[in-house]
This record gives structure tokens, sequence and C-alpha cells, in this order.
């Protein structure tokens, strides 16, 4: 495919997803339109979308195509790259590759033999990953500790209250350790002019000073 004839086609792949997903939400083209005007693009028809699905209309804008993949209810780079139902997708002018390949390009995900420079794009997005990770790994172990605790505060049998008692503080010592990792990977991200992202309010406190206790320990 020559440059000229690309960004029709790669519109129109976009497109096709855009109609199989509305087909799969039961919305009609007016929905898609409504929902559009619901967040403020009332530039975005009934007969605009018919245009876009049937071909006549061979671009959109990115503001677009972010609201009408939220009308959609579908993640914008899913219809960029349609992991799953195409094995192949030209990426870019001349350049046909793996969907997959495609999708972990545009995400940053490109596998790479060395980590990413600290410096460059790439290693900031791996940076915020790491900390997802991080947050996952602390809310797991924090949530099993309150598990066993409650459950050993609401049963009679002392045998069962004493076993649950011992698990809940080998997952208390996982926890305080995932949540250290945790602060500790947050102060650095700072320490790099990086805004961490928001903690859910169950670890909030991974956030107080160091010499502030956690709310659990006050009682």
């Amino acid at each position: 495919m020559n440059l000229d004839q690309w960004p029709a086609a790669f519109t129109a792949r976009v497109a096709q997803g855009m109609r199989e997903a509305r087909r799969a939400a039961g919305l009609t083209m007016g929905d898609v339109a409504q929902g559009c005007a619901d967040r403020g693009l009332t530039e975005i028809t009934e007969q605009s979308v018919k245009n876009l699905e049937s071909g006549r209309k061979a671009s959109m804008t990115i503001a677009d195509f972010v609201v009408l993949s939220d009308v959609l209810g579908v993640p914008p780079v899913s219809l960029l790259f349609p992991l799953g139902s195409a094995a192949t997708v030209e990426v870019l002018p001349g350049n046909t590759v793996s969907t997959w390949d495609a999708l972990a390009w545009f995400t940053g995900e490109t596998p790479m033999d060395q980590p990413a420079p600290e410096d460059t794009a790439r290693g900031v997005l791996d940076v915020f990953r790491s900390h997802g990770d991080l947050v996952a790994a602390a809310m797991a172990s924090t949530n099993l500790a309150k598990e066993r605790r409650r459950a050993a505060s609401t049963t009679l049998d002392r045998a069962r209250r004493a076993s649950l008692l011992q698990r809940a503080e080998g997952y208390e010592e996982h926890a305080f350790e995932d949540c250290q990792e945790l602060r500790g990977f947050r102060a650095r991200m700072r320490g790099r002019d990086l805004v961490p992202p928001a903690l859910p309010n169950e670890l909030a406190f991974v956030d107080q000073s160091a010499a502030e206790p956690h709310p659990e320990d006050r009682e």
C-alpha cells in the first residue's frame, strides 16, 4: 500500500472496529451520536457516524476518536489495532507487523534486550508500570492481612482463632514490607520530578511521614 492510500485504509480499519463495537453494545448510530452530544461533542451526528462506518468519511480528529471510543465502551487502542481479530496490521505506510507488536509499540511495551534509559519516554512508562505492580501487591497483602484478622475476631473456636491470628501476623509482615517498598519507590519517583499516581484510600497511609504510625497501629 502506498503512502497516499494508507491514511484512508487506517481510518477504515478503525471505523470497522467502531461498527463492530457499536453492534456488540447494541447501540444504534443515533445512540452513538447522542452519547457524543452528552459528552459535549455535538458535531458528531448520526449522519457523520454513518459516513464514518460506510467509508465516505476517511478521517477523524483525535478528539472525535477518543469520545467515540468512550461512547462505545472500548479502549481506544483496541480500535487502532484489532488484537485477536487480525494477525497483522500495516502499522505505518509499507510496514506490516503482527497486531500485538503494533499495539505494544503504540503503548511503549515493545520488548527490549536492555531496560529503557531513565530519561526516555519509554523509561517513564516502565516506571509507572512498576508502580502499578507495587500498588497491586501492597493492596493484596494488606487486604489479606485484614481479612485474616477480621476472621479471627469473629470466631469462637480458640484453636482456629490462634491459627488465624498467626496467619494474620504473617500477612501483616508481608503487607508492611510491600508498603515500605511502595513508599520508597514513590520517593524515588518524586526525586526524578515525576508525580506518582494517587493511591487507593486503603493505602493512603503510605505517603505519610515514616515517623507517623499506620492508622491501625493507633487503635
